[in-house]
């Protein structure tokens, strides 16, 4: 009897150890952390974007130190050009849902890109307005030299869709490949007026004057914006397509004028 309690107080003995080891390996495997994120991410962006996209890239990148999140800004339809070309490339951000469709009939978005915010065409004049536009209709006066984006780019086709819905022709002085190609010329002087959007005249600030005229509301463009499937930080990626949609997003978008979805 006595040698059977002691092989029972051993046995009882070794559960307890074991059971205290494999405490100690949790409480172990608890205490580890993730690495650190780290590595470049680079995002395409509509040049409208650039005043709201600069200040959410310095806002993540002090969320997420080690990341770098290099922007470059041009119009939606060169943009896709250079995706389409095998430029390397994380997020687009697109300022019209045709550009965006380009890439994925072209299967080179990774999951469904999201609208993230809206934007409507403004006049943009030079602060003293010399040829005193006060309407839509006041662009295709003779004398009057306008610049517009071009058919390709979203700010220029918005033109398009204003132009044929209130069947008003402009004849532009020039067609640049970028709304912020449109603002400069109206900056300088070199215009009397320009087709941009209601966010790079709030961006201008005294720089320029805004007109705004009813029938832009004919043509408001969707802002989409994707991680791309060739992405080298799909992850971060991500993070930072839900960051510019989430409140981070909202303020700085708002804050210029920008529509929120």
């Amino acid at each position: 009897m006595r040698k059977l309690v002691v092989a029972i107080g051993s046995a009882a003995l070794l559960l307890t150890a074991c059971g205290g080891g494999s405490a100690s390996s949790s409480g172990a495997s608890t205490t580890s952390s993730a690495p650190a994120e780290s590595g470049t991410l680079t995002v395409l962006a509509a040049a409208s974007l650039t005043t709201s996209f600069n200040k959410l890239k310095d806002e993540f990148q002090a969320a997420h130190p080690g990341v770098t999140v290099k922007i470059t800004y041009d119009g939606s339809s060169t943009l896709v050009q250079q995706i389409t070309n095998g430029a390397a490339a994380d997020v687009f951000a697109s300022a019209d849902t045709a550009n965006m469709g380009k890439i994925t009939k072209a299967g080179l978005n990774d999951g469904t890109p999201q609208v993230f915010a809206r934007n409507k065409l403004e006049i943009a004049v030079p602060p003293s307005n010399p040829k005193k536009i006060a309407a839509f209709a006041d662009l295709a006066k003779p004398g009057t030299v306008v610049v517009v984006c071009a058919d390709a780019v979203p700010c220029g086709a918005a033109a398009l869709k204003v132009e044929q819905a209130t069947g008003v022709t402009i004849t532009p002085a020039s067609k640049e490949t970028a709304v912020t190609g449109v603002l400069s010329k109206v900056e300088s002087g070199d215009a009397d007026a320009g087709l941009v959007y209601l966010t790079d005249v709030n961006s201008a600030g005294s720089k320029v004057k805004g007109i705004a005229f009813p029938e832009a509301d004919k043509a408001i463009n969707d802002y989409p914006i994707t991680v791309l499937k060739n992405s080298q930080q799909s992850a971060i990626a991500k993070q930072f397509v839900d960051f510019v949609r989430g409140d981070a997003g909202k303020k700085e978008l708002g804050a210029v004028g920008f529509q929120l979805p």
